[in-house]
């Protein structure tokens, strides 16, 4: 008779804090030990940083250019933007015009660094009203500053330029496209990757380079890591990222109206 009772009583009061949403149902209880802490970041946690690097070949005079089959280039690089869903995008070869386009389209905001080219600035043609020549960093969040210059020395007619912005979220990024004059010592590229580093170097402690340097060996600063597109399957190695954010990866994308794969670089951000 007391047993009876007990687990009568037993039976009533779990049925109460199940009423009550006290006790969990089976279902529910397993489905919450499965959820490991680590699975949803938390309030505080700073989310990836994330970057797409390309060289679109848009000027309309080099050999590439039939490639790019205009407009899908620029078709290829808003859907690569929004597949990816940078906070950052770094683009060398491209026209001014094109890039306010892109900016447009995307919702983001951008800067462009135009290169001097036998003395002037070099318009884009075929088709032409595309603006001028040069590279062009893109950041989801607002751009706060920039800056840019042409390096000490160029090879050929053509001026090569870095440029660097700053945006509301406190990222420096930074983008640029070297000589093609080859990597060793004394060369117009290597003076310009010296010079390179010295530009990061003295950029905040949220830095992010990319772009097309035409060489293999680094031009980090010495407290920077170096990714590169080794695993490209077009132009490999010669397109780097640099940068000081944490636990940096990289992704190569294979590019259809280009004759460069895209990069896909994604870091955390130092608190």
């Amino acid at each position: 008779m007391i047993s009876f009772s007990l687990t009568r009583l037993r039976a009533l009061l779990i049925g109460c804090l199940m009423t009550a949403g006290l006790l969990l149902s089976p279902s529910v209880a397993m489905a919450s030990t499965t959820t490991q802490p680590g699975d949803a970041p938390s309030q505080d946690a700073h989310p990836p940083y994330s970057l797409l690097q390309m060289n679109l070949c848009a000027s309309g005079y080099a050999g590439c250019y039939a490639r790019t089959q205009y407009p899908k280039i620029i078709d290829e690089v808003v859907e690569r933007i929004q597949a990816n869903d940078v906070n950052a995008v770094t683009l060398n070869e491209a026209c001014s015009g094109d890039v306010a386009e892109i900016a447009e389209r995307t919702g983001y905001h951008y800067r462009f660094a135009t290169v001097i080219y036998n003395g002037a600035p070099l318009a884009c043609k075929t088709p032409g009203g595309r603006g001028e020549f040069g590279n062009a960093v893109l950041t989801m969040e607002a751009i706060k500053a920039s800056e840019d210059a042409p390096y000490s020395v160029f090879s050929g007619v053509e001026q090569r330029r870095w440029l660097c912005v700053t945006t509301a979220r406190g990222v420096d990024v930074c983008t640029s496209h070297l000589s093609t004059d080859g990597e060793a010592p004394g060369t117009t590229n290597s003076i310009q990757c010296a010079e390179l580093a010295q530009v990061l170097a003295s950029r905040g402690r949220r830095t992010i380079f990319a772009g097309d340097v035409n060489r293999r060996s680094s031009c980090a600063p010495k407290d920077q890591w170096t990714l590169t597109d080794a695993a490209a399957t077009q132009a490999p190695g010669i397109q780097h990222a640099y940068g000081n954010l944490t636990a940096p990866t990289l992704e190569v994308e294979r590019t259809t109206y280009t004759d460069h794969d895209a990069l896909v670089i994604r870091a955390g951000l130092p608190k």
